[in-house]
């Protein structure tokens, strides 16, 4: 499962095969790199949700950079590719830099993020176009029914290739999870991997506080889903997960991976709060991270 996207400050669809990058070590190089990207963004406007970007880093970096099989040169079809659908747009940060740093449009562009006339939207939108953008996200619960479509679509043409979808814990609070939940795995939706970001925060306070979410291996798995956990901050338990996920396909009920992080991973003033959720850091800030998330192979935008 190698990927073929490039990690430049001028990346092209043509550049994508030679510089793929594999190893665990450039993987976490890739990952610092992009938090470097995410602090920098939401401090530049004083605007964007830093918390939860940090936190999903290293998943969506595993997925474009190792297990994803995707081209940066972009259709809205998909066909005989992996898809990602990102439910929780809010973390469009994290998304941003990931799509920028495997080709999708140039790292440039990520100084544009939540400018007037900004491809860049704070919330991923459609409408401008944006390579890597298949849906409009931000508006909570919707992610899963769109993913399972996507899914059945590929299942209806013959397409061979995956469906992956990320979800907020706090997002489950939503009725339509639950709706698409009991859904796919009665319509045996087995080329689906839906992921939740467990970190046990939200907006207005941890999870346990505002909604109560209780058992989710036991409600998922009842609904009749195969369910895995990892820590989703640590590539060594996420991307032997991501591959379990994907050798279960195929056996007739949807995959979900309950994924442990920490908002703010990487930045240790972030880290474990749902403060930092929607919060920019000041120029202190933004600095002190830096510090934190030196990296030597990559270039900032």
């Amino acid at each position: 499962m190698s990927q073929d996207a490039p990690l430049t400050q001028n990346a092209t669809p043509e550049t994508a095969a030679a510089q793929a990058p594999k190893s665990l070590a450039e993987l976490k190089q890739i990952a610092a790199q992009v938090r470097r990207d995410i602090v920098r963004m939401v401090h530049a406007v004083n605007s964007g949700h830093p918390g939860g970007s940090l936190g999903c880093t290293d998943l969506l970096v595993a997925l474009y950079f190792r297990i994803m099989k995707h081209d940066p040169s972009f259709n809205m079809h998909g066909d005989n590719e992996d898809l990602f659908f990102l439910s929780n747009g809010h973390i469009s940060p994290v998304f941003y830099s990931v799509l920028a740093r495997s080709g999708y449009f140039p790292v440039s562009e990520l100084s544009t993020f939540r400018k007037l006339n900004s491809r860049l939207q704070g919330h991923p939108a459609t409408h401008e176009h944006l390579p890597g953008i298949r849906i409009a996200s931000g508006s909570l619960g919707q992610g899963l029914s769109v993913a399972i479509g996507a899914a059945q679509a590929k299942k209806l043409n013959g397409d061979p290739r995956r469906v992956y979808v990320l979800m907020g814990d706090g997002e489950l609070e939503e009725g339509q999870v639950w709706e698409a939940a009991m859904y796919a795995p009665h319509h045996k939706v087995d080329n689906l991997i839906a992921i939740v970001d467990r970190n046990g925060q939200q907006i207005d306070g941890s999870t346990d506080e505002i909604g109560g979410l209780g058992n989710l291996r036991a409600k998922f798995e009842a609904f009749g889903w195969r369910v895995l956990e990892a820590d989703g901050n640590q590539f060594e338990t996420l991307l032997p997960a991501l591959e379990e996920a994907n050798a279960l396909c195929g056996q007739g009920v949807p995959v979900l991976l309950l994924m442990d992080t920490q908002m703010g991973y990487g930045v240790d003033y972030m880290m474990g709060t749902h403060k930092w959720h929607g919060t920019a850091p000041n120029d202190e800030q933004l600095e002190k991270a830096l510090q934190q998330l030196l990296v030597e192979t990559y270039g900032d935008y």
